[in-house]
């Protein structure tokens, strides 16, 4: 099959677009390079440098290499920033998403896979969380992905769309060749290695009151290459399945405070961190239910230890310490 993967120089774009081509699949991977990588675009793939609010560059991409489905990475994804700017969400995150459905079904494309997230639900009332679970966003970024995934089903009533919505838990993780190389870095374990690796002072633990074991906050983190696993069986069963929404994560918790503790073994190293209040929104405890992908598509997480997932992060750390500008 031959797969246009927006978003491929981006963290979890770029890892997919390895686990595609190593299935057997050749990919365009569209990327306008203003947050991703190059380096961290497969060589096997064909780069194509188009920001999706072009219409034209679309269709100029899509009449050449003539893809057989799209999977649709590309987004902005800093909770804090959409809440300061949520125009600039709902015009990456919405408009940009239509300008790509439209020009799909110009050119006869028709099957889809939505990189969406746990966000949509807002504040869990049980967890596991389940797909049926009330989704109710507490900040733009949530809202604009949930807004997206409204529009694939309103597409799908009248244009014949086949796509299939996968929305994670907290990505993590690296291949050997591709890992996370965010700035600013926002996410809890790349953070917590910056501080082992003496990049950083400190690593900030927002609240130690919550209704926990250890009183932080308990996030459900999923392998990157899980992640992307799930995104290949999802495309290469969408007829079967066209329409459904999974939730990908291990279904197991961990607080910032295991997690703190793992890096500092894993690393060999002490981690200086501070406490600060809790930040507000972020709710206790986000665990996800993935039994229907499970049932469905046949997928199962192949590391879903801490560990592994910790130690595969700090292995690439240290063969590309500076990132992709080491690469």
């Amino acid at each position: 099959m031959k797969i246009l993967v927006t978003g491929a120089a981006g963290y979890i774009g770029s890892v997919c677009t390895e686990m595609l081509i190593a299935r057997g699949h050749s990919v365009i991977a569209l990327d306008d390079l203003s947050e991703g990588h190059q380096e961290a675009v497969d060589s096997r793939a064909t780069l194509c440098r188009v920001n999706l609010h072009d219409s034209e560059a679309l269709n100029t991409v899509f009449g050449q290499h003539k893809p057989d489905a799209v999977m649709h990475f590309a987004a902005l994804c800093l909770v804090e920033e959409s809440v300061r700017e949520p125009g600039k969400y709902y015009r990456a995150n919405v408009a940009a998403g239509i300008n790509l459905l439209e020009a799909m079904l110009r050119h006869g494309v028709k099957k889809l896979i939505f990189s969406s997230t746990a966000a949509t639900y807002g504040e869990p009332e049980k967890t596991p969380i389940l797909e049926e679970h009330s989704t109710v966003p507490v900040n733009p970024y949530g809202a604009s992905k949930l807004l997206f995934e409204r529009v694939l089903s309103e597409f799908r009533a009248n244009s014949g769309l086949e796509y299939i919505t996968m929305r994670y838990f907290n990505a993590a993780g690296a291949s050997e060749e591709r890992g996370e190389d965010h700035d600013p870095e926002t996410h809890v374990i790349p953070i917590l290695l910056e501080v082992a690796a003496g990049e950083r002072e400190a690593f900030q633990v927002y609240g130690t009151d919550y209704p926990t074991s250890d009183g932080t906050c308990v996030r459900d983190y999923v392998h990157v290459l899980d992640i992307a696993q799930a995104h290949a069986l999802a495309v290469e069963r969408i007829s079967e399945f066209a329409g459904r929404i999974y939730n990908i994560g291990n279904g197991e918790g961990f607080s910032v405070q295991e997690v703190l503790q793992t890096a500092s073994h894993i690393t060999g190293r002490k981690i200086n961190h501070r406490t600060a209040p809790r930040r507000p929104g972020d709710p206790a405890i986000l665990v996800a239910s993935s039994q229907r992908i499970r049932k469905e598509l046949g997928w199962a997480p192949a590391f879903s230890s801490l560990e592994a997932i910790i130690r595969s992060a700090w292995d690439w750390k240290q063969r590309f310490p500076r990132g992709y500008a080491s690469a």
